[in-house]
């Protein structure tokens, strides 16, 4: 993607929320800023290390990110985090002692959510997160509002030494508007002071800062029920009104245009009085609110009477076409709205799969063939090998948790499942970022777990990020590079047992996995491709299907890359009566970038190099 890099005061950018998001923390005199990349936040540091003047880095998960922008706050710096709603889980063990120490310099934390789960493993509201930790959330409508109470949430963590959550959304994240920007202002780090009653948090100490945090509480929400990014917009018709924050306060607009909102930019803590005035002048209070009925509840517990997921469904967004029949049914203008139902696919569905290439095709291709085995998964591009062709995952539960999970398989087995064997799989970045955990307390407790570690050089499923494991940094840098068979090594299994393969070549993985999973201690197989899409990739001649060869045998199919397509079925009835379908195919050489998986289990040898000069050259690459 393109960088946001510094423009002249005032000017009019267009800009997504996450970009607007990088131009405020760079112009409020950020010093440092640390993330790891999670859709749909990833962008935020991409753009932001595009700045000059600050550090950026890609953390190895989400904790090390707050930790290291703690740090940096503790010595007076302004700082900055980044990280979808499930990384925000990760850091909570910081988030939850630094709620007690507080900041020094400005600290602020921006969490996307991905509200209607396009890129993530559940829907979960990080404004829950501001109750549990005790501290402020700012929620943008649109970009320009990013820009601004990123800005704000800065003055607002140092004028009461907290860190500020920033929540935003998908919708927030990734669409463009227009943003008036400023300049960067030089912020000066103040210096670290040692003060062990405050930084050194042991029970002792930690007990002392809990009435500072009650007496911030207090000072917080009279800051809220104060606060400018409250607004209370008046409407024409009183019969309702509105409670909404982020993006539904958008759907507000466009489905009521004439009636009052409230709405709430500065989230958490509430401002109730605000919200009984503005309730006791309309007929009926909704909060609209994604995902989770937190303001309602709160709005409740304090007697304010209010509809809000009685009403309004309890996930997804509630975009003008789910909230206008819902509130219409409310009002009695209306029928109840019908029940979201199961109905048959409109036209042939087209579920995401793995690149043309990847090097994860031929491992799921060869888990695919492989009976009597439990395959735990986990976070990354390589959890779509539980889809079709392949249904070749079991498990995949958070970042991390295939190996945990593979080892309770392992010691929670019984009878029905004494003769499988379970293998673990996990991607190189995710490794890194919770995995070799797993891995040490695999061989601890003398796991009987073969784990598949897919070293495809990136963190491929949020867009090629670089990682230690391929030695450059967040610009491209030279950076130290991880040896991860050392590591592997370091974490406890033997050096026999740790076995690196090409996942291009089909037979020698065949081979591989079968003799590892059928050793009673743990072993780790790295299958080592570049992904497809970064620069360390290198495309070879493609393929095309001789159909005068091809017998429709499908075998090719089974590898599932999209490359290949059914040019026809036929139905054909062998000798012994039995009805078979051959799927005749061909490839589309343009996706091709020559991997050779197809041709691998292609009996007839129908699959040849496209020809270079109207001749096919059949080669198999090695």
């Amino acid at each position: 993607m393109a960088a946001v890099m510094p423009a002249p005061a005032a000017s009019r950018l267009l800009l997504s929320g996450n970009e607007a998001v990088a131009r405020a923390v760079w112009e409020s005199g950020c010093k440092v800023a640390a993330a790891y990349p999670g859709t749909p936040s990833t962008e935020i540091l991409e753009v932001l290390a595009a700045f000059p003047g600050l550090h950026t880095e890609w953390s190895v998960n989400e904790k090390v990110s707050m930790e290291v922008a703690l740090g940096a706050s503790m010595a007076g710096a302004r700082a900055f985090c980044a990280m979808k709603h499930v990384g925000l889980n990760v850091a909570s063990d910081c988030l939850m002692t630094m709620t007690l120490t507080g900041v020094k310099g400005g600290l602020v934390i921006a969490v996307a959510d991905d509200v209607g789960m396009s890129s993530s493993q559940n829907e979960q509201d990080s404004r829950y997160w501001g109750r549990f930790a005790h501290v402020p959330i700012l929620e943008p409508a649109d970009s320009q509002e990013a820009y601004a109470m990123t800005l704000a949430a800065y003055e607002l963590s140092e004028k009461h030494q907290v860190p500020v959550l920033l929540r935003l959304t998908t919708r927030i994240c990734h669409v463009k508007s227009l943003v008036v920007a400023g300049e960067r202002v030089a912020h000066e780090p103040a210096g670290f002071e040692k003060d062990p009653q405050r930084w050194v948090m042991v029970p002792a100490h930690a007990k002392g800062r809990i009435p500072v945090m009650f007496a911030r509480d207090k000072a917080l929400a009279a800051e809220s029920e104060a606060s400018p990014l409250n607004i209370v917009e008046a409407g024409g018709d009183r019969a309702i009104g509105f409670v909404a924050s982020g993006p539904a306060w958008m759907h507000v607009k466009e489905a009521f245009p004439n009636a009052p909102v409230l709405k709430l930019g500065f989230s958490h803590p509430l401002p109730l009085e605000r919200i009984r005035a503005f309730a006791a002048g309309v007929d009926k209070l909704v909060v609209v609110e994604e995902v989770e009925p937190l303001v309602e509840t709160e709005l409740k517990a304090a007697g304010i009477a209010c509809h809000g997921k009685d009403a309004l469904p309890m996930m997804g967004e509630l975009a003008p076409q789910v909230l206008k029949p819902a509130v219409d049914h409310l009002l009695g203008k209306g029928p109840a709205p019908a029940r979201p139902e199961a109905k048959p696919q409109p036209v042939f569905p087209r579920p995401p799969t793995l690149c043309a290439s990847c090097p994860h095709l031929g491992i799921y291709y060869t888990l695919s063939q492989i009976k009597n085995i439990i395959v735990s998964g986990d976070i990354g591009c390589y959890t779509l090998g539980a889809g079709h062709p392949w249904n070749a995952l079991d498990t995949t539960i958070c970042m991390g948790a295939t190996m945990g999970v593979a080892l309770g398989i392992d010691k929670g087995r019984g009878e029905a499942d004494k003769n499988k064997r379970v293998l673990a799989v996990i991607g190189d970045s995710t490794f890194m970022h919770m995995g070799m955990q797993g891995l040490l307390d695999i061989t601890y407790n003398k796991g009987n777990v073969t784990v598949l570690l897919l070293d495809n050089n990136t963190v491929g499923m949020t867009g090629g990020q670089n990682t230690p494991a391929n030695g450059r940094d967040i610009h491209g840098m030279s950076a130290p590079q991880v040896d991860l068979v050392k590591v592997v090594e370091a974490l406890g299994v033997k050096p026999e047992r740790i076995k690196v393969i090409d996942p291009y070549e089909l037979p020698v993985l065949f081979k591989t996995i079968r003799e590892e999973i059928k050793i009673d201690e743990p072993s780790v197989i790295v299958a080592r491709r570049p992904c497809v899409l970064i620069e360390d990739f290198k495309p070879f001649r493609p393929y095309c299907v001789d159909e005068d060869k091809c017998t429709g045998c499908g075998n090719c199919i089974e590898v599932g890359c999209p490359a290949i397509h059914v040019s026809k079925r036929d139905k054909v009835v062998k000798p012994s009566g039995k009805e078979v379908e051959l799927a005749f195919v061909n490839i589309d050489s343009q996706a091709c970038t020559g991997c050779g998986l197809c041709l691998q289990p292609c009996a007839p040898d129908a699959i040849q190099h496209v020809p270079l000069t109207g001749v096919p050259i059949h080669v198999v690459k090695s």
